[in-house]
């Protein structure tokens, strides 16, 4: 195949840092800084995404190329790349943070792509920039398998997010203390390239205004606009505000098919927030197994549960204030422009909520269906009932000839646990209300199941999935990832030969590191 051609958007058209060395410092008046990644003792290509690889234009062949190992794990670059560091900052659970930046990824440029869009290739893991801080630079095998695996089953599941094109083995060994509770310990070191159109973030408009550089902000407010919305390029503050408003739809919209789908962020910085409403920055995700809205998989958020499942709508609104503030210098400081934003997010929030989880039980929406809704999420969240699962086997249940009399067997499979029998009743009663009101569709009960099953996934990667992968590839077993790989690319499909997979989290995992909680370093 033909080399890849990268291009240098980023680069030319932003200014950078002067320093050319990964010193930790404070970066000013710049939105970048070169960042050569640090050469890894043996990088071993142990995993990739083909449709991904596909669609960027590497074969089999390519992506089988040793030199492509070295390239992927930051030992070698192909020509037209030119690496460098980002530099944003952040609010981090709810306070100003400063200067944060790339700490540990590496971007290493824009690919054209065949379809001629254009892709950014980023490194995690590559080694120290100048935003480092105190740290290294480096990931371990497990954050890194998480990482990789979970970018390509959201983008199956079709909620907008980076993706995962590689999964490099480095070689050496990383020291970290996965519980900051003083057992540090080596681990094997790994790299995911991950891909993205843009990996601007929230924190990368905030911080130049936190620095009063308002002309920084305005270059790169107007690089943003003439590449990723150029609809709104050039007409002052009615684009920008246009703009804000735009990025409040696309982040509820995200947000809203995270809820449908039980995905939990874990932490919902604003400088792990897309500028493109794009999923960013898998750290201590989760998906809920028992519904629960105050579930939150982050240990660091152990106390304050900002980040909870219930909250991220809320939260998801809070940054688009912040955003909001960092843009005021270019919307006249006219608060009624943050205002209409967050309007714009509520009702968009609301709406693709809604429509999601009308379809998730089949019924096209009408105002009257709202209880029926509410009464259901407030059922499934009483005694300990699987999101994944009870959704799941609805399909099941719209076919019957009658409403169901007793609690079907495929819903009892979502059950941790015996549940009451008051528990049982009452969901017996709302599945009766519910399948009457699938009986006012158009559509015969076969379509209603068919068209079920596209919206509620059989396959989801839970932490338990994840933590079997991860502790098989300890031992250098590499066919538990693959198959989770293979599996999560067609979610919603049965694959009856994977059902295992599809099991509601067993009790061994209740409590397991990895499965239950995790931290930012997991």
């Amino acid at each position: 195949m033909a080399s890849p051609v990268f291009t240098r958007r980023f680069l030319d058209s932003l200014p950078g840092d002067d320093q050319t060395d990964p010193t930790s410092r404070e970066v000013t008046g710049a939105l970048w800084s070169l960042a050569q990644p640090t050469a890894v003792a043996d990088p071993k290509l142990v995993a990739w995404s083909r449709p991904l690889a596909e669609e960027l234009g590497f074969d089999d062949e390519h992506m089988q190329d040793p030199k492509t190992a070295r390239v992927l794990g930051g030992n070698a670059l192909w020509p037209g790349m030119d690496p460098y560091a980002a530099n944003y900052g952040g609010h981090q659970f709810g306070h100003w943070a400063g200067q944060l930046g790339d700490g540990r990824a590496i971007g290493l440029g824009e690919l054209t792509r065949p379809d001629g869009e254009s892709a950014e290739l980023q490194l995690k893991g590559a080694g120290p920039t100048a935003y480092s801080r105190r740290a290294d630079g480096r990931a371990v095998l497990r954050s890194s398998i998480r990482e990789f695996l979970c970018s390509e089953a959201m983008h199956a599941l079709g909620v907008p997010t980076t993706r995962a094109l590689s999964l490099v083995l480095t070689g050496d060994q990383i020291v970290r203390d996965m519980f900051y509770d003083g057992n540090a310990a080596p681990e094997p070191g790994a790299i995911v390239c991950r891909v993205a159109p843009s990996f601007l973030r929230f924190g990368s408009y905030q911080l130049p205004c936190s620095r009063k550089d308002h002309a920084l902000l305005k270059t790169l407010a107007d690089f943003t606009l003439e590449n990723w919305f150029p609809q709104f390029a050039g007409q002052g503050k009615d684009g920008y505000a246009a703009w804000l408003a735009e990025v409040a739809d696309r982040t509820a919209q995200t947000i809203a098919h995270w809820q449908a789908v039980g995905f939990v962020h874990g932490v919902l910085n604003t400088d792990n927030m897309s500028i493109l409403g794009l999923t960013i920055d898998y750290g201590p995700y989760g998906w809920t197994d028992n519904y629960d809205l105050g579930w939150t998989p982050n240990t660091t958020d152990a106390q304050q549960h900002r980040y909870a499942f219930g909250n991220q709508p809320t939260i998801g609104m809070w940054n688009i204030a912040r955003l909001g503030e960092a843009l005021l210098p270019l919307l006249d400081n006219d608060e009624s422009c943050i205002e209409a934003a967050a309007t714009r997010y509520q009702e968009s929030y609301s709406k693709h909520a809604t429509k999601r989880f009308s379809d998730k039980l089949g019924i096209t929406f009408e105002p009257d269906d709202v209880k029926l809704i509410q009464d259901g999420f407030d059922w499934l969240g009483k005694e300990e009932t699987d999101m994944t699962v009870f959704f799941r086997s609805l399909s099941n249940v719209v076919t019957e000839a009658e409403a169901p009399n007793a609690m079907p067997s495929a819903c009892q499979a979502a059950f941790y646990g015996e549940p009451s029998e008051s528990h049982v009743a009452a969901g017996v009663a709302w599945l009766q209300r519910w399948w009457q009101r699938t009986r006012k569709e158009s559509r015969a009960p076969t379509e209603l199941a068919t068209a079920m099953d596209r919206c509620n996934p059989k396959f989801v990667l839970r932490n338990w999935l994840s933590q079997t992968a991860i502790d098989a590839a300890h031992k250098g077993d590499y066919s538990v990832l693959e198959r989770l790989q293979k599996v999560m690319q067609r979610p919603f499909d049965d694959q009856p030969e994977h059902d295992e997979l599809a099991a509601k989290r067993p009790e061994w995992a209740r409590h397991k590191p990895g499965c239950s909680a995790l931290s930012c370093s997991s």
